[in-house]
C-alpha cells in the first residue's frame, strides 16, 4: 500500500494541478494541500471546493517546511524564476516536478536553477486538459485512462521517478517515458501545432470585415475546430516559444500543404483535392478507432 505525503505545495491552482491533488486527498494519498498562487480571488475559489487545505500567494520558507512534493503547474516561462526562489526553500528529501506541455524547457530550468536538488526533480507531462481554467476547472477523474509522460534525464533519482509515477497511476493516469527531445517533437505535431492553427483561423475569422454574419451561421463543426483557440493565450503563448524549433519545421511543412490546396483549387483539380481528403479522412478514422 503507497504512504501517503504529508504535505504537497501545489504551485499554480487551475485545471491540471487542482485535479490532481483533488484525486490525491479524494484516495487519502495526501494529507494536506498548500496552494500558492498570484490570484488572490482564485486560492479563494480553491479554498472554497477544497481543492487545497491552505492558500498563499507567495513562495516562503514556512510554506515549503514539510513539503514531500512541489508541484510546478504554471506557464512554463514561468519555472526559472519559481525554480530560482525555491533553490534555498526546498526541504532535503522534497520531489520537484511540473505539468508543462514543454519538458527540454522545464529540465533546463531544473538544471541551471536546482543543480544539487536536480536527482528529484522529474519531468512530467499529463495528456489530459481542456479549454477552461483556474480552480473552478478542477475536477475529479480528469486523467482515468490519460497517458503521463515521464522524462527522465541523466542525473534522476530512479525512486524519484518510480514515486511520481506511482501518484500518477494512483489517479488512473497511464505513464509512459520519453526522452525530453522526443516528448517536444510528439507534442509540437499533436498538440502545439492544432493549436497555433486554431488560433490563426479564429483570428482570421474574428478580424474579418463580414466577421459578425460568419459567425452568426456557425454551427457545430466551426465550434469542434475552433474549441481550442479558446485556451489561456497567455499559456500558449509560452508553450509556442519554448517549443518554437520544432513547430517553426511544423509551420513550413502546413504552408506547403496549404500552397498544395490552393493550387488545386486554382487548377480545378478535383482529383487531387479528393485523394488528399481521403488520406486525413482514413488517418483521422483509423486513430478514431485505436
Amino acid at each position: 500500500m503507497m504512504i501517503p505525503l504529508q504535505r504537497i505545495v501545489l504551485i499554480g491552482v487551475g485545471l491540471i494541478g487542482g485535479s490532481f491533488v483533488l484525486d490525491l486527498k479524494r484516495k487519502g494519498l495526501v494529507r494536506e494541500v498548500a496552494g500558492i498562487d498570484l490570484d488572490a480571488d482564485n486560492l479563494a475559489r480553491a479554498l472554497e471546493r477544497g481543492v487545497v487545505d491552505s492558500a498563499h500567494t507567495a513562495l516562503q520558507a514556512d510554506v515549503l517546511a514539510g513539503a514531500d512534493l512541489v508541484l510546478l503547474a504554471t506557464p512554463v516561462a514561468s519555472l526559472p524564476a519559481l525554480c530560482r526562489t525555491l533553490a534555498p526553500l526546498l526541504p532535503d528529501h522534497c520531489l520537484v516536478s511540473d505539468v508543462g506541455s514543454t519538458k527540454q524547457s522545464a529540465l533546463a530550468a531544473f538544471a541551471e536553477h536546482l543543480p544539487q536538488h536536480l536527482p528529484r526533480c522529474v519531468a512530467a507531462h499529463p495528456i489530459a486538459g481542456s479549454d477552461r481554467h483556474g480552480a473552478l476547472a478542477a475536477q475529479f477523474g480528469l486523467f482515468q485512462d490519460k497517458k503521463l509522460v515521464l522524462c527522465p534525464h541523466d542525473r534522476q533519482d530512479a525512486a524519484a521517478l518510480a514515486r511520481v509515477a506511482s501518484l500518477w497511476q494512483a489517479v488512473g493516469a497511464q505513464t509512459c517515458c520519453l526522452s525530453a527531445e522526443e516528448h517536444d517533437a510528439v507534442f509540437a505535431a499533436v498538440s502545439h501545432l492544432p493549436h497555433l492553427l486554431a488560433y490563426s483561423y479564429m483570428h482570421q475569422v474574428a478580424t474579418a470585415a463580414d466577421s459578425a454574419k460568419w459567425l452568426d451561421f456557425a454551427g457545430s463543426g466551426f465550434r469542434d475546430f475552433t474549441r481550442i483557440a479558446a485556451s489561456s493565450p497567455t499559456v500558449w503563448a509560452d508553450i509556442t516559444l519554448a517549443n518554437r524549433d520544432s513547430l517553426l519545421a511544423l509551420l513550413s511543412a502546413q504552408q506547403q500543404e496549404l500552397a498544395d490546396l490552393q493550387q488545386w483549387l486554382r487548377d480545378g483539380n478535383r482529383a487531387a483535392l479528393l485523394d488528399f481528403f481521403r488520406v486525413a479522412s482514413r488517418a483521422r478514422e483509423d486513430w478514431q478507432n485505436r
